[in-house]
């Protein structure tokens, strides 16, 4: 954006993301003195940035608005290729599991981390938030074919806390353990009661949510989960 605005310009994002770990609904905001029209933010952003990021849209905001403060929740995705051969295409967007998994009782576990509560067991080592408190607001695991999909909904997250989700749900999913478990780690609130963590590259930042007066456009979803965004 520096190049574009022809002046330094420090970009503030809705969230941070672990490497590997992909967004579709990312934002970002900025400030400027410069004046250019919302379509060449869009083409001069898109003209300078590597290959794997593109902007989607761009508006102006009122100075009340910021990416990460003004959010309300955040959503994301994990995929995982659930059959005995891996994909090549899908190797840097989703995990291999080749063992089958239960996605209905994947589900009906996640459902016991819906609210409010203290995701201490979900939390890396190294997370450096000062409370782990979150809600949850949605939690659902769906299979579609070959293609089972963990999405989660929170007010904000912790460090690694959906891919902690996303491995201690495969254990239950492989039978590893009873549907349970997922309830009995939160309430031992200790990172080391819980499953692996799943790899980054089957998450998805695909949505940040902001109250309905700053007119955040939709991200927008191409494809099957499989696709991507």
């Amino acid at each position: 954006m520096t190049r574009v605005a022809n002046e330094p310009i420090e970009v503030v994002c809705a969230g941070r993301t672990d490497t590997g770990v992909h967004a579709c609904g990312q934002v970002v905001h900025f400030d400027s003195a410069s004046e250019r029209s919302d379509r060449g933010w869009l083409l001069g952003a898109n003209s300078n940035l590597p290959d794997d990021i593109n902007v989607s849209w761009a508006q102006r905001v009122d100075d009340e608005f910021h990416a990460r403060f003004s959010a309300t929740s955040r959503s994301y995705s994990y995929l995982i290729l659930n059959r005995l051969e891996r994909s090549a295409l899908h190797r840097n967007r989703a995990w291999w599991v080749y063992q089958a998994l239960a996605a209905e009782a994947m589900h009906r576990a996640a459902q016991a981390l819906l609210g409010r509560h203290d995701f201490s067991a979900f939390r890396a080592a190294g997370c450096q938030a000062s409370t782990a408190l979150r809600e949850i607001t949605a939690i659902a695991v769906r299979q579609d074919g070959d293609w089972i999909t963990l999405t989660v909904t929170a007010n904000a997250f912790l460090q690694h806390m959906v891919r902690n989700i996303a491995g201690s749900l495969v254990a239950v999913g492989l039978g590893e353990q009873e549907e349970s478990w997922i309830n009995d780690v939160l309430d031992r609130r200790d990172r080391k009661a819980g499953g692996i963590a799943a790899p980054p590259h089957g998450l998805t930042l695909v949505r940040v949510g902001y109250p309905a007066g700053f007119n955040i456009p939709e991200p927008v979803h191409y494809g099957s989960p499989a696709a991507g965004c």
